[in-house]
C-alpha cells in the first residue's frame, strides 16, 4: 500500500508564560488564537492553538505554557526549526516588523529561497519565507493585513538522531518526494500547497532535551478517521509501534516515535475548531473537554490569566 502525506497538520511546542506566548504569536506575528483549552493530561495547563482565520490544518501551532518550567535544549530528536510562509513581496514588511519589536533576525539562503531566521521569547527557532503557494490568510490583527499575513507553515527542519533513517521514512513511509540536497540538508515535499516542505539536517547537533523552548511533536494530516486508520496500518507495516486512536476533541490522533527519535503524530483534519464554538468566537473563551467541565471553577483558579492584545 502506498500512502502520500498532505503535509503538516500542526506543530506543538513547550513554552513559558502564556502572556508572553500570546503577545508574540498574536501581537507580533499576527496569528489568530483559534482555541484556548487545557492539556488533556494536565488540566492545570493551557493548550493554546494559533493559526489562520479558519484554524485550518497546515497553519496550526499549539503550545503548552508552563511558566517557570525548566529550559529545554533544541537538538537531535526534535523539530529544530519551524518555518512560516508569507505572500510574495511581503518579506520587507516582516523585516521591519521584527525590527519594530526588537526581534533579532538573520537572513539565510537555502535551496534558492531567502529566509528570515529568528527566535520567539522562549527560544524556539522560527523562520519566515516567501512563496506563491497557499491561500492568503484573511485574518487581520493590528498592522498585519491579508496581503502580508502568515499563510501557515512553510514546513519544518528536522534534527534527527539518525538522519538517514528519518529521510527514508519520509520518502518510503510518508510518501514525501525527495526534491534535492544542499550542503547538510535533504529536502522533501508533501502533496499539499502549505506545510509541505520538510528539510532533514544530515549532520548531528547533539541530543535535544525536552523543556521550555522546544518542539514536543510534529503532526501530519489524515483526511478523516478512515484515512487515519489506514495510516496506522501503513506505519505499522513499516515496523513502527503506533498508539491507539486518541480523541483530542478537535481532531483524533495517533502517535509513534520514528527512528531518529522525533515524535510523530497523525491527526485528522475534522472536526476542526468551530464545532464547540462559532467561527466568529473561536479562541475567545476557555473551552474544556467534557470530563473537565464539572471542575471548571477550580481549573480557572489555577490557570494564569492572559489577554489577546494588539501591540501596534
Amino acid at each position: 500500500m502506498k500512502k502520500e502525506s498532505l503535509g503538516i497538520h500542526h506543530i506543538t511546542a513547550i513554552v513559558g508564560h502564556p502572556q508572553d506566548n500570546i503577545d508574540f504569536y498574536a501581537g507580533v506575528l499576527g496569528l489568530r488564537l483559534v482555541k484556548q483549552t487545557v492539556n488533556f493530561d494536565d488540566p492545570g495547563t493551557y493548550h493554546l492553538y494559533f493559526g489562520n482565520e479558519g484554524g485550518e490544518p497546515g497553519t496550526i501551532i499549539t503550545f503548552f505554557p508552563w511558566a517557570g518550567a525548566h529550559k529545554g535544549k533544541i537538538g537531535d530528536g526534535q523539530v529544530g526549526v519551524t518555518s512560516y510562509v508569507v505572500p510574495k513581496g511581503s518579506i520587507d514588511f516582516w523585516k521591519k516588523r521584527l525590527e519594530k519589536f526588537q526581534v533579532e533576525y538573520n537572513e539565510a539562503v537555502r535551496f534558492g529561497e531567502t529566509y528570515l531566521e529568528f527566535e520567539d521569547p522562549d527560544g524556539l527557532h522560527l523562520e519566515i519565507v516567501e512563496r506563491e503557494a497557499g491561500d492568503l490568510n484573511t485574518w487581520q490583527f493590528g498592522e498585519v493585513t491579508a496581503n502580508v499575513a502568515i499563510k501557515g507553515f512553510g514546513g519544518a527542519t528536522l534534527f534527527s538522531k539518525q538522519p538517514e533513517e528519518t529521510a527514508e521514512l519520509l520518502e518510503q513511509g510518508m510518501g514525501l518526494k525527495k526534491v534535492g540536497q544542499e550542503g547538510n540538508y535533504l529536502r522533501f515535499q508533501a502533496a499539499s500547497h502549505i506545510g509541505n516542505i520538510i528539510d532533514v539536517k544530515l549532520t548531528r547537533t547533539g541530543n535535544g532535551q525536552m523543556g521550555v523552548g522546544t518542539v514536543h511533536h510534529i503532526a501530519w494530516r489524515a483526511t478523516d478517521d478512515k484515512d487515519q486508520l489506514a495510516w496506522k496500518k501503513h506505519v505499522e507495516s513499516h515496523g513502527f509501534g503506533v498508539t491507539s486512536v486518541q480523541d483530542r476533541n478537535y481532531f483524533n490522533a495517533i502517535y509513534f516515535k520514528e527512528r531518529g527519535d522525533i515524535l510523530f503524530e497523525i491527526a485528522t483534519d475534522p472536526p476542526g475548531f468551530a464545532h464547540d464554538e462559532s467561527h466568529a468566537t473561536m479562541g475567545k473563551n476557555l473551552m474544556l473537554p467534557a470530563q473537565y467541565e464539572p471542575h471548571r471553577e477550580k481549573i480557572e483558579q489555577v490557570l494564569i490569566p492572559f489577554e489577546v492584545r494588539q501591540l501596534d
